[in-house]
């Protein structure tokens, strides 16, 4: 039996991918497998980016958590970049970034339009 902590999870995952594909057009897609060794992120998809989903009541919990993970799951897949989704009540999502990882696509965007 799947726990509800799971079910609440897999459906914040499937509607980050839903939003992806939306306004990326991108196939966003889940992965499988959360919680292993070698995890490296949520979803896939997304080029050369790493996607952490949560959806805790408590956000300022998902930010110490889930923003770290994201950091180590994007270092271990090589992805450029990295985000945290986190979903709020009533299910709208904000995106968390690590200083770095806000810095790097800074940087790719002023690089882009130089």
């Amino acid at each position: 039996m799947t726990s509800p902590a799971k079910t609440k999870g897999d459906r914040a995952e499937r509607e980050v991918q839903a939003l992806l594909s939306e306004l990326l057009g991108v196939p966003a897609r889940r992965k499988l497998g959360a919680g292993r060794a070698d995890d490296m992120g949520d979803i896939d998809g997304v080029p050369d980016t790493c996607i952490q989903v949560a959806s805790y009541d408590d956000l300022v919990r998902a930010v110490r958590e889930k923003v770290p993970a994201c950091e180590v799951q994007q270092a271990r897949m090589g992805a450029t970049f990295g985000a945290t989704f986190l979903r709020r009540r009533g299910g709208s999502y904000v995106v968390v970034l690590s200083p770095e990882q806000w810095a790097t696509y800074w940087r790719e965007a002023v690089e882009g339009v130089g």
